[in-house]
């Protein structure tokens, strides 16, 4: 029986996720993953954490799904026509089973709410927000961008988001179905949202 507390996080791009769930990992003292769960990823299976870049939050493409060795780093047991999309997915998975096994952890992204469907201490999450308030943080983010530019941004990450996740899970990104619990981060904020998450925690008895 899994009972490490697992709180993961989809979010819509800009919306304020990342920053909700690195307030949520403070206040609850939880591991945060992120980008980091790349660097563990590359760690497992001896693979550069470019291969994991690549292919971060990104449907398979079917005309290079396989990776050349120059990519590799040292992998032991390499299949003979390289790694696939897929490949690289499951030895991510893997990372998050074992770091939901091992830690109390915020983990963002990356299907991991599907991942650990199974057990029993995880409570997924989803942010989304006004799409000018998307906007406003993806401009704060990156200096010199426009308005329209940060809205054509904020598009094709979503698709993008979108696409992964309905290909690796039989459920619908951003679908209120899919989650134990979405908020709109433009209604209340950041910091309460992370405080409204961890109230839904409490109240699930997975904290005191």
């Amino acid at each position: 029986m899994k009972d490490n507390l697992i709180i993961t996080i989809g979010r819509q791009f800009g919306s304020g996720g990342r920053e909700i769930g690195k307030y949520l990992a403070e206040m609850l003292n939880l591991n945060y993953y992120d980008k980091e769960l790349i660097l563990e990823a590359s760690k497992a299976s001896g693979l550069c954490t470019e291969c994991f870049e690549r292919v971060d939050e990104k449907a398979p493409n079917r005309f290079f799904n396989a990776l050349s060795k120059g990519w590799l780093s040292g992998a032991s047991g390499m299949p003979s026509g390289g790694w696939s999309d897929e490949m690289i997915f499951k030895v991510q998975s893997d990372v998050i089973r074992d770091i939901a096994d091992k830690h109390n952890a915020v983990i963002v992204g990356r299907c991991a709410d599907y991942i650990l469907r199974d057990y029993k201490g995880c409570v997924s999450v989803f942010i989304h927000a006004k799409e000018e308030d998307c906007v406003r943080r993806i401009i704060e983010r990156n200096s010199g961008m426009g308005e329209s530019e940060a809205r054509d941004l904020a598009q094709k990450r979503n698709k993008i988001r979108a696409a992964y996740y309905n290909f690796y899970t039989d459920k619908v990104w951003g679908d209120g179905a899919t989650y134990d619990m979405c908020i709109n981060s433009s209604a209340i904020g950041t910091k309460a949202a992370a405080q409204l998450i961890a109230e839904f925690v409490r109240q699930r008895g997975l904290i005191e």
